[in-house]
């Protein structure tokens, strides 16, 4: 039943958290070994007066860490009593979520978290919710029939799902249009699921493991609550390309939500290439490989993504082959298609499954080919469909007809090239089909993962007493044929398949008819290379190598300082050094008055002004703050800025006693009687005559990009160009100059967005290397020290003022040192401040105190 908070749609569109323990009917007197009971925000009392789980039923020290499975349906089947008074589980054996248990390690109980496929009265759900969390450890969500029908058969089935297999709801007719009272019962039913996870959980503990597309937004409400948690998903359908992806109207919500995981699992590369696309281009994230791992940057924190396609349940398959009913249907079908090459397909009765194009392909064989006819028949199980609607139906008709053609065109007496079978098979009667088919085809235009080809591969290994039925030698090698289609996600995996374009009716065509005359050889070949992969990445493998990944992901959780940032769907958290905190206006300012010495190293880009003003001008009030600070004696003030040294001169000659550094740090001015000078020995730019040409050639293929100069300097922005191909660009870019200006006394640099050729050693941070160097040399050691800067130039400046904070003799023993960057965000700053407006309030405040300033020494 759901809860009364979610009867509000403006509460579940702002997303807040219910209050915790308050899910309704569902609730049971019996719970886990831990329940949450309050948020895992990361506070500066926190680790002085801990929260205390008042929910816990014993002491953290004898609980096991548990592994939560959240998915949107429990591994358990519900059968109604024969006296119809209640009901019975069992587990379900062909459940991933049930098999991916033997690959868990031990120490790991297991809970999960879903919905039951059949419907439970409501006055039956508190004693099934007990039996099922007694009897399985699962905790069962319910849902009402209007919105579950909305959540699945809605959002999921008529939008996601089609899109996601590339079918763009181009009419109403067509997948249908986006409803958004689907999109908002999608939402509650994730934020149902949260509160589920909610009743079990000890999030400094246990890991939480999210399935498929029906729950992409569960771990921003999971993460909105617990900061600290370790959370994983993974997708089991396709991730469309970014052009398919970004026709959502809630694309952003939902790749925000996925970033709030830890670790995110795709089958494939191509699927886990097109979530990394999107990131890139619709929220700006950037992703690098490090050590044979993904990772994307996204606010301090790095998602991890992983690529492994899912597996089979050896230990099951192998079971059902030694099955006696497995054997005398194995006979019987070996006995029908005697003297038959069987070609096989085995597929759900959906429009992305292909069958019709499939079927098209053997009528293609047999008219090009007439003397197959009567010696291969093409076996096609078409399983029922999990979705429902008008495409379906059309599937099933055109399915239909199809066979019905072919059957009369080519049929003979006692021979249909075609075998049509729509009604469910048990497991192992599939296997059976398995064993007696000369080739499996599988060619969906558009698939997730797909097993069947792995089930095939091992059913045709066999065994001894299968060897016997089938009339085989049982030493001999084995021999199996695999036609698939190259959109699929099992394919990368198969070497051995013979890959197609579904599409092509006669490139499918002509596969089948490579695999009707494959010699023996090739056979044993191509099913050796099938076999060795499948067997050694069963779903076990796949488990504990997503478990062992998550570990890693969150093993540095408890040294993470965590912000909140952004309302609803748009949170997420800022992960940044535990001892990174915003800068206190009545701290600096004690700091401030206590001192005689003071150093004041200010960036102007970004810092004094806002990063994306029009107007790159200094403002009255940024030009009268720092005419303040300069005229105290006791001051000495560095304006650094990446500006040429021409305007710095035209905007900052205001006080002779301001020191600036321009082209971030390669020219310095002392005074405003002073020339600028180079801080690094002057070089002639003769290297620009070698990278100019090769910059505008790389701007004149790249749509957006465009050349900066500066008398030390050359960059190339592409902030403007397409993310993908600006970004390869800018990699080509990097090794054109690196391998040309080698002898060069220059470096060639990446950032964001930017390619950089610069003198060798030019940094901000060289700037504050000279400015101590003068203060050393002068005897004179500053005992308050501030440096603002907000990017990645600016912390050369900070590390270079830490290291003499922490090292000396430069600074006095007493001084107080303010790193401080702009905004929240990983750095090597101890402070921040929001934005340039709190930075100008802040130096407001200390200028104010320095209007009736005493005489005092000067540092320069």
């Amino acid at each position: 039943m759901v809860s009364r908070s979610y009867s509000n749609l403006l509460d579940l569109i702002s997303c807040d958290s219910p209050k915790i323990g308050t899910t309704g009917t569902g609730n049971v007197s019996r719970r886990l070994n831990r329940v949450m009971t309050a948020a895992g925000i990361i506070s500066e009392l926190e680790e002085e007066n801990p929260i205390s789980s008042a929910g816990s039923d014993a002491p953290s020290s004898v609980q096991r860490e548990k592994l939560i499975i959240v998915s949107n349906q429990l591994p358990i089947r519900a059968h109604r009593r024969t006296d119809d008074k209640g009901w019975y589980f069992t587990w379900d054996e062909d459940s991933l979520l049930l098999q991916l248990k033997d690959g868990v390690d031990d120490n790991l109980d297991v809970t999960y978290i879903g919905c039951l496929r059949e419907e439970i009265d409501m006055r039956e759900q508190d004693e099934v919710a007990q039996i099922l969390l007694e009897t399985f450890n699962c905790v069962p969500a319910f849902l009402p029939a209007d919105l579950f029908s909305k959540f699945y058969h809605g959002f999921c089935k008529q939008y996601i799902w089609p899109l996601f297999h590339y079918m763009l709801p181009l009419s109403p007719e067509l997948g249908g249009r986006f409803d958004q009272s689907f999109w908002q019962a999608y939402v509650s039913v994730n934020k149902i699921f949260a509160d589920k996870v909610m009743e079990v959980i000890n999030p400094d503990e246990d890991f939480v493991w999210v399935h498929d597309y029906h729950l992409m937004v569960l771990p921003t409400f999971l993460r909105k609550r617990f900061n600290r948690l370790k959370l994983g998903f993974f997708l089991h359908s396709p991730f469309p390309s970014s052009e398919i992806y970004r026709t959502l109207p809630v694309r952003d919500e939902i790749l925000r939500a996925l970033l709030n995981a830890d670790l995110i699992g795709f089958h494939t590369f191509d699927y886990a290439r097109h979530f990394l696309s999107c990131c890139s281009r619709l929220l700006g994230v950037t992703y690098q490989s490090k050590r044979g791992y993904i990772g994307v940057e996204y606010y301090g924190r790095t998602v991890n993504i992983k690529i492994l396609p899912v597996g089979i349940h050896m230990e099951q398959l192998k079971q059902v082959m030694d099955h006696e009913e497995t054997r005398l249907r194995v006979a019987e079908l070996s006995e029908r298609f005697k003297n038959l090459v069987v070609l096989l397909g085995v597929d759900d009765m959906d429009i992305f499954k292909g069958i019709s194009l499939k079927l098209l392909a053997m009528e293609q064989l047999l008219e090009q080919h007439a003397d197959w006819i009567g010696k291969v028949v093409l076996v096609q199980i078409a399983n029922p469909a999990r979705g429902r609607g008008r495409d379906v139906q059309e599937v099933q008709e055109e399915t239909y007809s199809t066979a019905e053609r072919i059957n009369k065109k080519y049929g003979l007496p006692g021979y249909d090239p075609v075998v049509l079978i729509d009604n469910p098979l048990q497991f192992y009667e599939r296997v059976a089909y398995y064993l007696i088919a000369d080739c499996c085809l599988v060619t969906a235009v558009r698939d997730g993962m797909n097993l069947i080809p792995y089930e095939y591969t091992i059913s045709r290994h066999g065994n001894s007493s299968l060897d016997q039925v089938l009339a085989r030698d049982p030493f001999s090698p084995k021999k199996s044929v695999l036609v698939v289609s190259e959109f699929i996600g099992c394919s990368p995996s198969l070497s051995g398949a013979i890959r197609v374009n579904p599409w092509n009716i006669e490139s499918v065509s002509e596969a089948m008819y490579s695999a009707l005359y494959m010699g023996d050889m090739e056979r044993q070949l191509r099913h050796e290379k099938n076999y060795r992969y499948v067997s050694t990445h069963d779903v076990s493998y796949w488990a504990n190598s997503f478990v062992n990944d998550l570990e890693r992901a969150c093993k540095d959780h408890s040294k993470r300082r965590c912000w909140s940032v952004g309302f609803g769907l748009s949170y997420r958290i800022v992960a940044l050094d535990p001892n990174f905190r915003k800068l206190s206006v009545e701290h600096i300012l004690s700091a401030y008055k206590r001192s005689r010495n003071r150093m004041i190293l200010l960036d102007y880009d970004g810092a004094l002004m806002p990063q994306f003003s029009i107007e790159r001008g200094p403002t009255e009030e940024s030009l009268r703050v720092i005419t303040s600070l300069c005229q105290d004696p006791q001051n000495t003030v560095y304006l650094v800025s990446g500006i040429n040294k021409e305007t710095m001169s035209r905007w900052f000659s205001f006080d002779e006693r301001l020191v600036m550094a321009a082209e971030h740090g390669y020219f310095i001015r002392k005074n405003k009687e002073s020339e600028w000078e180079t801080t690094v020995p002057l070089t002639d730019f003769e290297w620009k005559q070698i990278a100019e040409p090769i910059m505008k050639l790389y701007t004149e293929t790249t749509d957006g990009a465009a050349i900066h100069a500066t008398e030390s300097a050359l960059v190339w922005q592409y902030q403007y160009a397409d993310p993908d191909f600006g970004s390869c660009q800018a990699k080509e870019l990097l090794s054109h100059l690196e391998s040309v200006l080698s002898n060069e006394p220059v470096t060639v640099k990446t950032g964001h967005h930017y390619v950089e050729v610069k003198p060798q050693g030019v940094t901000k941070g060289l700037v504050a290397e000279r400015i101590l160097s003068e203060l050393q040399e002068r005897s004179i050691r500053a005992d308050f020290v501030l440096c603002i800067g907000d990017d990645r130039s600016d912390e050369d400046m900070f590390e270079v003022i830490n290291q003499a904070a922490a090292t000396g003799p430069v600074l006095s023993p007493v001084a107080e040192v303010f790193a401080c960057t702009v905004g929240q965000k990983p750095s090597k700053a101890k402070y921040y401040l929001e934005d340039s407006s709190e930075i100008l309030r802040m130096l407001q405040g200390l200028a104010n105190f320095s209007v009736s300033f005493s005489s005092g020494p000067r540092l320069a």
